[in-house]
């Protein structure tokens, strides 16, 4: 099946679309000469959500009224059709240089959220590469530096724990799959990340439980050559987890693999000392 991928592409067929299909009035727009005339059909026909006609127009008006008042209301109207067109990636860049461009208007602050919402609207699914992620809470923690009173500063703070819920997510499913891969290095390393730039994470109890369990099981497993230290390293990380978690509903599991490893640990010194 054919896929539109393009933005330009989608608005090149439906511009094709409207002349075949006779609409005279529009061929008559994008004929005339008259520019007065161009740029009120082009306000008509964003005002009406018909951003497929106004878009090429506003592209030809943007170059005509380069330097003029009437350039900053179109280019406006230009990132918002990227948006409404839902072309993200374009309409963050054209509301960046929107700010740049008009850095005093009335719409720049404006703006500047949208170019950081337009980067949250492109944070993907939590199994994919998370660096637009990232970019959007850059994005939207500037516009609180920048206007911390603003009523959409909120809006910015929910937006970023959103994404950041997502990130934790990740980490947190992504230890989980090394763990269930036997790669308990990975694991106990992915956990214990999740804990480092998440310490106030949900997951918190299940991860230090989940550390030991990888360490338990990467000593057991061990090569005899790192065994004892892989065991010391295991029975620190039980002791970490009691401490924090005394009344955990792990912790029956958790007891008994402690004392599999002490009874590993003594083992592991009698054939050392033969």
């Amino acid at each position: 099946m054919f896929m539109i991928r393009s933005k330009a592409l989608y608005i090149f067929i439906i511009f094709i679309a409207v002349l075949i299909s006779g609409c005279s009035e529009y061929n008559k727009v994008l004929k005339s000469s008259d520019i007065e005339y161009k740029y009120n059909k082009t306000m008509e026909y964003y005002n009406e959500g018909e951003y497929y006609k106004a878009y090429p127009l506003i592209e030809e008006l943007i170059a005509f009224y380069r330097g003029t008042d009437r350039a900053e209301k179109l280019y406006y109207i230009y990132a918002y059709s990227d948006y409404y067109l839902e072309d993200y990636l374009l309409a963050s860049h054209r509301f960046d240089k929107f700010v740049e461009t008009f850095p005093r208007s009335d719409y720049a602050k404006e703006c500047q959220y949208m170019a950081a919402y337009c980067q949250y609207k492109m944070s993907p699914n939590y199994s994919l590469d998370q660096d637009p992620t990232r970019k959007a809470i850059d994005k939207l923690q500037l516009y609180i530096n920048d206007y911390p009173k603003s009523k959409r500063a909120d809006t910015c703070t929910q937006l970023i724990t959103e994404l950041e819920t997502k990130l934790e997510y990740k980490r947190y499913n992504a230890a989980k799959q090394y763990l269930k891969m036997e790669d308990y290095r990975a694991a106990y390393t992915e956990f214990d990340n999740l804990l480092s730039n998440f310490p106030d994470t949900k997951y918190r109890e299940e991860a230090y439980f989940l550390i030991f369990k990888a360490k338990y099981k990467l000593a057991v497993n061990s090569i005899e050559s790192k065994k004892e230290e892989r065991i010391d390293a295991a029975l620190k990380a039980y002791i970490t987890f009691v401490d924090r978690f005394p009344e955990s509903k792990d912790i029956v599991e958790a007891e008994k693999w402690y004392s599999e490893l002490q009874e590993l640990k003594r083992e592991t010194n009698v054939a050392n000392k033969s």
